[in-house]
C-alpha cells in the first residue's frame, strides 16, 4: 500500500539522518519561499484574498506573511501560499513540473508556527513534503499536466506530509490525512484562458487543505487507505498513465529537493530556456530591428501553455514565450518591471514578440520533461540565420544561479514588503535555521 510506505518513511525520517547537502537545500528552498511570500503579499490577488480572511476571522495562531498579521493556521497556509505563486518568481522541480514551495513550505510554515517547531523540525517537514510531493507528481507526469495544474493536486500530498511531520502524526494518522488530502486535491489549468487569478489560489489551496487533512487526521478523522493507487483513487483519476512506483522509489536513498531548480526571470518557468538565448544574442550585440523572423523550438507543453503572443495583461505577457522574448532582445533583461504596463509596452517588442513562433521540436518533445529545452533560430532581414539551444535554463542545478544572485533575488523582493534591518536579521536567522529553537522567528516583526 503506497500510502502505507510514504507514512512509514516520514515518520521515520530525522534531522540527524539529513545528508548536509540536503540541510542546504532546504535552506536555500526556504529562504526562497520566504522572498515570494513577502512580495507577492502586496499584490493585488493577496490584498483581496486578505480582505476576505480578515472577514472570518481567526484565532492568531501563525503569520500573514508581509502583512504583520496573525490568523489561523489553516488562514495563514492559505495566504502565503497564494501569495508565494504570484509574481511567478518561486521554485520549481523539473521532471515532476510542481512549484513545491508555494503549497509544501506554506503548509510547513503555518504548523510550525501554531506548534512552535524548531529549525531543525522545519526542515525535516520540508525534505518530507517535497520528497513525496514531487514522487507523486512524478507518478502521473507528463499526462496529468494537461488537464491538472500540478503544483496544486500534486502539492496537496506534499503539504499534507511536510505538515504531518510537524505534527508528529503516527503511521495511521499519516496515511488517513493522505486519504483526505487526495479528495481534496484539485487545479484545472482552464485558468490560462482569461488569465483569472484562479492560479494564485491553487497552491494556497493546497497547502491549507493539506493543512486541514492533517488537523482532521490528528483528531481520528479518517480517510481513504488507498487514495492513490485504488480503483477511484488519484492516479486513475487524474492521468491517462502514471506509474505508482516513481511514488516510493528511492525514499531516504535519493532526495528530490537536490534536483531542485530557482528562476530568475519573473515569468513562467515554460519561457525562461528561449529568454536565456533570447538574452545572450542581446548581449552579442542582435539588434531587434534586424530581426525578419524568430522560430522557437520546444516541446508541446511550452507551446501549448505559453506559445502565443499577447500583452493584454501583465498576467497573461508572464505566459508569453513571444512576448519575454521579445522584451529579453530589446531590452536586455527581463525581470519585474517588464511586467509594469503602467508603462506602455514598446512598439518594438510588440513588432519582435508578433514576428515569434513557437513549434514542437520532436528531438525536444522526447527529452521533456526531464530536460526544459529551447532552441532558436533567427532569421535576419539580410538573409542571414542564427541558430542557438540550451536544454537547461538559468536556475536548473545543470545550470544552477549563484549564491550571489539567489541572494540578491531575496533582498529585492523582501525589501518590497520590510524594512532593511528586519531584511539582514531575517537572512541571519536563515543562515542559522537549525540553530533556532523556534523556527517563526524568521519572519518575527517584534522582538
Amino acid at each position: 500500500m503506497l500510502s502505507e510506505q510514504i507514512a512509514d518513511f516520514t515518520v521515520g525520517l530525522h534531522f540527524k539522518d539529513l545528508p548536509s547537502s540536503v540541510v542546504e537545500a532546504s535552506r536555500t528552498a526556504i529562504t526562497d519561499w520566504l522572498a515570494s511570500v513577502a512580495a507577492g503579499s502586496l499584490e493585488p490577488p493577496a490584498v483581496k484574498l486578505a480582505g476576505v480572511l480578515r472577514r472570518a476571522g481567526g484565532n492568531p495562531q501563525a503569520t500573514l506573511i508581509g502583512l504583520n498579521e496573525k490568523s489561523s493556521a489553516l488562514n495563514a497556509a492559505l495566504f502565503n501560499g497564494t501569495s508565494c505563486h504570484i509574481l511567478e518568481l518561486d521554485d520549481l522541480h523539473r521532471s515532476s513540473i510542481l512549484h513545491p514551495a508555494a503549497p509544501i513550505i506554506s503548509a510547513a510554515f503555518a504548523a510550525a508556527e501554531e506548534r512552535g517547531a524548531s529549525g531543525r523540525e522545519l526542515i525535516t517537514a520540508v525534505v518530507a513534503g517535497y520528497e513525496i510531493g514531487i514522487r507523486v507528481a512524478e507518478a502521473v507526469t507528463p499526462s496529468h499536466y494537461y488537464y491538472w495544474h500540478t503544483t496544486a493536486t500534486c502539492g496537496t500530498f506534499g503539504a499534507a506530509i511536510a505538515a504531518a511531520k510537524i505534527y508528529s502524526l503516527t503511521t495511521d494518522q499519516i496515511i488517513d490525512a493522505l486519504g483526505n488530502a487526495g479528495s481534496q486535491a484539485a487545479g484545472l489549468w482552464e485558468f490560462l484562458q482569461d488569465g483569472a487569478m484562479t492560479k494564485h489560489l491553487h497552491p494556497g489551496k493546497a497547502a491549507m487543505n493539506g493543512l486541514l487533512a492533517v488537523q482532521l487526521a490528528e483528531q481520528g478523522f479518517t480517510g481513504a487507505k488507498r487514495i492513490l493507487e485504488g480503483q477511484k483513487g488519484f492516479f486513475k483519476a487524474t492521468a491517462g498513465e502514471f506509474f505508482p512506483d516513481r511514488a516510493v522509489a528511492g525514499l531516504k536513498e535519493e532526495y528530490r529537493i537536490l534536483g531542485n531548480s530557482y528562476k530568475i526571470y519573473p515569468s513562467c518557468r515554460h519561457t525562461h530556456s528561449a529568454v536565456d538565448l533570447a538574452l545572450q544574442l542581446a548581449s552579442e550585440g542582435l539588434e531587434p530591428n534586424d530581426i525578419e523572423k524568430i522560430t522557437v523550438r520546444t516541446y508541446s507543453h511550452a507551446r501549448d501553455l505559453v506559445g502565443e503572443f499577447t500583452c493584454d495583461t501583465p498576467y497573461k505577457a508572464k505566459f508569453s514565450l513571444p512576448f519575454c522574448v521579445g522584451v529579453a532582445l530589446a531590452d536586455g533583461k527581463l525581470d519585474l518591471g517588464s511586467f509594469d504596463f503602467s508603462v506602455p509596452v514598446k512598439p518594438i517588442v510588440k513588432e519582435v514578440g508578433a514576428r515569434c513562433s513557437v513549434v514542437v521540436d520532436p528531438e525536444l518533445e522526447k527529452i521533456y520533461p526531464a530536460s526544459w529545452a529551447a532552441a532558436i533560430e533567427v532569421t535576419l532581414k539580410d538573409g542571414r540565420l542564427i541558430e542557438i539551444r540550451t536544454d537547461y535554463p538559468r536556475g536548473d542545478p545543470e545550470n544552477p544561479a549563484t549564491a550571489e544572485e539567489l541572494q540578491n533575488k531575496f533582498k529585492e523582493l523582501v525589501y518590497r514588503a520590510w524594512a532593511k534591518d528586519r531584511v539582514a536579521r531575517t537572512l541571519e536567522h536563515l543562515k542559522n535555521l537549525e540553530k533556532l529553537d523556534r523556527a517563526g522567528s524568521l519572519i518575527d516583526w517584534k522582538e
